[in-house]
């Protein structure tokens, strides 16, 4: 608790005392008590064995299928008694203060789902006639939809105040897909009440397996992400050591890319796929070699065609990486232009793939705004100026239009001032639009 910011203590203890006052009003009859307890050591099993995810400190679990099961069965008070229970998860070294958050959120969760559902009508305890179960449905479909949003909701909002994650990281863990996975393993909960009605607490273990198949198939979307960003990052620390200025322009790129994306409305696999793009831009510069790279002077035509064959050498080194789709337009195409000057194919206008057109506009940008050794990082109005100069002939006005709004908006954090390294030398930055790169005659 000590380590908490204050914000997100005050949070903590609202959500505590408000969940112990839904508790305390009680309003379980002594014929639920089996239920109740069948219902809490499934929650109790589910809880102890979460889901780790892609965001630090954080996890989910399967237990909520349990407490939507609840709020048919035993209805809002119930419910609460059962998402109550994640107090005493055996999940191994869970602090208190997680403990106090999860018993607090799934009362809350479920008292409000069960509210809910009574509101629309739904019948509390196992329908006398099955005929009757269908009206459940669409109670219980709002129901589980409250208890998702509020659960996703809370969470965000706990990670957000405990400063694990910033606004834009939310956005971009993606709590619209979540809400969408959550709300398919909520059906588990209506499938436990059904099976109640004829097999009674059996029903419990026998939703056990499917639970287990589910959480392990969640655990390997999240593995499978892990597994993708690991070989990402071990990419672009290799660009990264061929260049001690462009440490950190790689995430940069891929950050300013999303949103830009973002603005001009591209969905969640897009942005996925573009942030990817945006971190492996500059991949083909390992098939640069190291010494035209970090040359200083003017470039001979061969030294600077090599600096133009980058996209297409990043290109096949990527090529095997099937998660990557959309990116691979991208990481080819960002230095071509609008008017047709740019590389490696001189495509002009529309041809250029709209993934390139977005990475063109954060390359250039984060370039202008981080240090080089022949000059310190520009100011981001000044940044903002050039592409506006250079809007419709080399970026995409679209595209610097969207960027400009979401910097407005969002603002930006520039790179930190980087010392040079002892034997640093004057390289120019073919990134940077300002101060192009000179290439000399070799005959």
């Amino acid at each position: 608790m000590r380590g908490l910011p204050w914000p997100a203590r005050l949070y903590l203890i609202v959500l505590v005392v408000a969940a112990g006052l839904v508790i305390a009003r009680g309003g379980i009859e002594p014929q639920e008590w089996p239920a109740l307890v069948v219902l809490a050591l499934l929650f109790l099993v589910c809880e102890s064995v979460p889901t780790l995810l892609n965001v630090q400190n954080a996890a989910v679990s399967l237990s909520f299928s349990a407490g939507l099961a609840a709020v048919i069965l035993l209805g809002a008070e119930g419910a609460a008694l059962v998402g109550a229970i994640a107090l005493l998860s055996v999940r191994p070294g869970l602090p208190l203060v997680k403990r106090l958050y999860n018993g607090a959120q799934f009362t809350l969760c479920g008292y409000a789902s069960g509210w809910v559902y009574a509101e629309l009508g739904g019948e509390t305890g196992v329908p006398d006639d099955p005929s009757h179960f269908a009206d459940l449905i669409g109670p219980f479909a709002a129901a589980a939809a409250t208890y998702v949003l509020l659960n996703v909701l809370m969470m965000g909002l706990l990670l957000r105040l405990t400063g694990d994650v910033q606004t834009g990281q939310l956005r971009r863990w993606g709590l619209a897909q979540f809400f969408i996975s959550y709300l398919g393993y909520a059906t588990f909960g209506l499938l436990i009440a059904g099976l109640w009605a004829t097999v009674h607490s059996i029903s419990a273990a026998l939703v056990l397996l499917p639970l287990f198949v589910a959480r392990w198939a969640f655990g390997q979307y999240h593995a499978q992400q892990r597994a993708y960003d690991a070989t990402i990052a071990a990419l672009c620390q290799a660009v990264e050591t061929k260049d001690f200025y462009t440490r950190g322009h790689s995430e940069r790129v891929s950050k300013a890319s999303v949103m830009i994306a973002r603005e001009i409305g591209m969905g969640p696999e897009r942005l996925s796929a573009i942030r990817y793009a945006g971190m492996l831009h500059d991949v083909g510069k390992l098939g640069v070699p190291t010494k035209v790279l970090q040359k200083s002077g003017d470039l001979t035509e061969e030294e600077f065609a090599a600096i133009q064959l980058h996209p297409m050498r990043g290109l096949e080194i990527v090529k095997g990486i099937d998660f990557l789709d959309e990116a691979y337009a991208g990481i080819m195409h960002h230095h071509e232009k609008m008017d047709g000057r740019g590389y490696p194919m001189g495509l002009a206008g529309l041809e250029i793939p709209e993934f390139a057109r977005v990475i063109a506009v954060a390359d250039a940008f984060d370039s202008m705004t981080s240090d080089r050794s022949y000059r310190g990082a520009r100011p981001v109005p000044v940044a903002i100026d050039e592409l506006r100069k250079g809007s419709g002939t080399q970026f995409d006005p679209e595209m610097v239009a969207a960027f400009i709004k979401a910097v407005t908006r969002e603002g930006w954090q520039t790179s930190k001032p980087v010392p040079p390294p002892e034997d640093d030398v004057v390289t120019k930055d073919h990134d940077d639009p300002t101060m192009p790169i000179q290439v000399v005659s070799e005959r």
